[in-house]
């Protein structure tokens, strides 16, 4: 059995993001208290002051930088079993932790535990849009935690599109290969991770409670990849994996729609 000790929340820090404070106040509220550190590439006043106030670890990447780079750092730093990497611009729930460990103690074979959520637009929560309707319709099979383990239903949370909300995804490292991220994609390197991971056997365990708030603005690294056209030529080579190239691109057609709404 897992316990609150067996959890860390590796925070992702990069620049100097005027929301980064909100999200560590939404980790030092958990129910339930488990390790917090912070990782960055991009060491500077605002981040080492935040850490000092709140008496968090920092922990600097030297090494190989990107995405993928900073996010398998962060969970290299991590001495516990299971990792959330939390995004600097988002809100977890007081929730999360408690329900999270609940969920993962619930099954023998736990590959990646998950929650539904929220965006957070203008300081507002939107609970309910077409992007959100269509991913949770997505979920829907793995919202019956006797699919958990299926794989059918693991990919059917992937094969239109990534289902999974990142930042709401706590990695089981004992059951997962390392790293969990390839180095090559921007957008959708979580995505080609959960792909990955989905032919593996264990359970992907999805919470249908909204545990977390993914904030959108305009200076999110998805934005900028949306706006230069990088994220369309990413979901095509996603969506290849799952179906033949002629029907992945009338899939990547109608899902270059839905994209709109996160810019």
């Amino acid at each position: 059995m897992y316990t609150s000790a067996d959890h860390t929340f590796a925070i992702c820090a990069y620049g100097e993001s005027p929301y980064l404070e909100e999200l560590i106040h939404s980790l030092k509220e958990q129910t339930l208290s488990t390790t917090l550190l912070l990782a960055t590439s991009t060491p500077n006043d605002l981040i080492r002051g935040l850490c000092e106030k709140y008496d968090i670890r920092m922990y600097v990447n030297d090494g190989p930088g990107g995405i993928a780079g900073d996010w398998n750092f962060a969970v290299s730093c991590c001495d516990t079993p299971l990792v959330t990497i939390a995004h600097q611009d988002d809100i977890y729930k007081p929730a999360y932790a408690e329900e999270m460990l609940t969920r993962i103690n619930s099954s023998i074979l736990p590959l990646i535990y998950f929650t539904n959520y929220s965006e957070l637009r203008d300081g507002r929560e939107v609970n309910d849009n077409r992007l959100l309707s269509v991913k949770r319709r997505l979920l829907y099979s793995l919202g019956k935690l006797e699919n958990a383990g299926k794989r059918w239903a693991k990919r059917r949370a992937l094969e239109l599109g990534c289902a999974i909300c990142c930042p709401s995804v706590t990695l089981c490292l004992p059951n997962l290969e390392l790293p969990v991220f390839e180095a090559g994609f921007g957008s959708n390197l979580d995505w080609q991770a959960w792909e990955r991971i989905s032919r593996k056997e264990g359970d992907f365990l999805y919470n249908t409670n909204v545990l977390m708030l993914h904030r959108i603005h305009e200076d999110s690294e998805t934005s900028h990849l949306i706006r230069d056209n990088r994220r369309e030529a990413e979901d095509l080579a996603m969506l290849k994996k799952f179906w033949p190239a002629p029907i992945a691109e009338l899939i990547n057609l109608a899902y270059k729609r839905g994209q709109k709404s996160n810019g």
